[in-house]
């Protein structure tokens, strides 16, 4: 499984901004053009997992189940407040999806959190929350590889 993941307090409009990447509500799949040329299939999940309270390992079955080789989704960096133990924060989260032999491939971190996940090409955009949502869809998609 290829993951691309976004990660933000809420508030940062990650949601908006995974419509913005993909043109998905919630739980769809489309084409992306990645900027070598090639496309790939992805499955979105556009509500964080802890506000939908979806635990990591029901999260792995939802994917398995739509047999996409590719997923974008986005998380919280801290644990959901109301329900901490069964939603827990971002690395609990990534962890998990590591174990299950899971690739993340790009990570946009949106806010400033100062989370630094422990997986490779981890990008920060602070400034998310006040710039128009095309532009920082647009230089997601750029360290995302997307076209």
């Amino acid at each position: 499984m290829n993951a691309y993941l976004l990660i933000g307090e809420p508030g940062t409009r990650k949601s908006s901004l995974l419509r913005s990447l993909t043109g998905c509500f919630n739980r769809n799949e489309r084409d992306i053009q990645l900027l070598d040329g090639r496309t790939i299939r992805i499955y979105a999940r556009v509500s964080t997992l802890q506000e939908s309270k979806t635990t990591p390992k029901d999260f792995l079955v939802e994917v398995q189940k739509r047999n996409c080789p590719n997923v974008i989704f986005s998380l919280l960096p801290d644990p959901n407040p109301l329900f901490p133990i069964p939603f827990p924060d971002a690395q609990t989260y990534i962890d998990t999806f590591l174990a299950a032999g899971w690739d993340f491939v790009s990570t946009a971190v949106v806010g400033i959190h100062p989370i630094s996940p422990a997986i490779p090409n981890v990008a920060h955009f602070p400034r998310a929350a006040s710039l128009p949502i095309n532009i920082v869809a647009r230089n997601i998609r750029a360290h995302f590889d997307w076209h």
